[in-house]
């Protein structure tokens, strides 16, 4: 009797899940922050994510026939940059601005390099970077004391107030209470305000699995526990609720930090990535020249992935230590 044995490549174990899945799943989490978005700002933070995913979309079709490639519109990897890109931004931003950032998140972050799975840093996070880099203005502004017309494509005028972050720049606490930090009662990026809405989205992931509890928990809590340590003023709890909740950490955290292609795979890599990303979030918080941090830490842990999933390895079954076998 002859046995036919199917040669194949790694990986030998495969499952259900696929990147329009994992991208859709994703999407899913991100609806409590974007209803949040529009009850606390109006219609113009839709408008926001619609005209930066679509955005996104064009850009990445471009680049597929540009680079004659195959078309990957499909897998919803575009839609979700589009739509964290606009969740940065606060929602005064031009949404020409905004159109710009997504080309330079879609065609240099991720085209260029090979599109997803290939890309280094994140690519969202990437366009937020020349945003800031270029606007800065347009980035850090918030705080609009009325909704602005989802329909005023140029620059807004708006009146501007003092954010959290801001505030505790200026060694203070905040004037907002705890329970506004966490109904996003208070100035800031559309999609950062409202902590519920992002503890929402983040439950919703870990009960798909789509992402490790690891990178969240190890990134919020040095951020907790630097600002515990070094807090300013009377009342150290307080400051440290003020800096976990205030700013992008938690959106940070929860969907920047914990992309697929750009942060670690491997457990202890993975703890080591989210406290890298907390401690220089707090580093560029007490130096930098603007209030948040978060940007560029996740940008150059991204850089780091790579070298920590090598330095820090699983061990493997029957090997010791040296690599001898038992």
């Amino acid at each position: 009797m002859s046995v036919n044995f199917k040669v194949t490549a790694a990986p030998h174990i495969r499952g259900n899940e696929s990147t329009r899945k994992i991208m859709g799943d994703v999407l899913i989490a991100l609806c409590p922050a974007i209803i949040a978005a529009v009850i606390l700002f109006g219609l113009r933070a839709l408008m926001l994510c619609v005209i930066s995913a679509a955005a996104c979309v064009v850009f990445e079709a471009l680049v597929c026939l540009a680079l004659r490639r195959r078309m990957s519109v499909g897998d919803l990897s575009a839609v979700v940059t589009g739509v964290l890109l606009a969740l940065c931004v606060p929602d005064s931003c031009p949404y020409w601005t905004l159109i710009a950032g997504d080309a330079f998140a879609i065609i240099v972050v991720k085209g260029l390099v090979g599109g997803l799975g290939q890309n280094v840093f994140n690519p969202a996070l990437g366009g937020r970077a020349l945003m800031m880099l270029f606007w800065p203005a347009t980035i850090t502004r918030a705080g609009s004391v009325e909704a602005i017309s989802a329909f005023e494509f140029g620059s807004v005028d708006f009146v501007a107030s003092a954010t959290p972050m801001q505030t505790l720049s200026r060694g203070a606490l905040p004037e907002n209470s705890l329970l506004d930090m966490l109904l996003g009662n208070h100035g800031g990026t559309i999609g950062e305000v409202c902590i519920l809405a992002l503890l929402i989205g983040l439950a919703w992931l870990l009960y798909r699995r789509v992402i490790s509890w690891r990178i969240p928990a190890a990134y919020v809590g040095a951020v907790a526990v630097l600002s515990l340590v070094f807090a300013e003023g009377d009342n150290a709890l307080l400051w440290m609720l003020y800096n976990v909740m205030g700013g992008g950490v938690m959106l940070g955290a929860i969907f920047m930090a914990t992309d697929y292609a750009t942060s670690p795979s491997l457990p202890k890599a993975q703890i080591v990535y989210g406290i890298g990303c907390g401690v220089l979030t707090m580093i560029f918080r007490w130096g930098g020249n603007f209030p948040e941090g978060v940007t560029y830490a996740i940008l150059i842990m991204n850089g780091l992935a790579w070298a920590l999933d090598r330095a820090l390895p699983v061990r493997r079954f029957g090997v010791m230590k040296g690599g001898a076998g038992k």
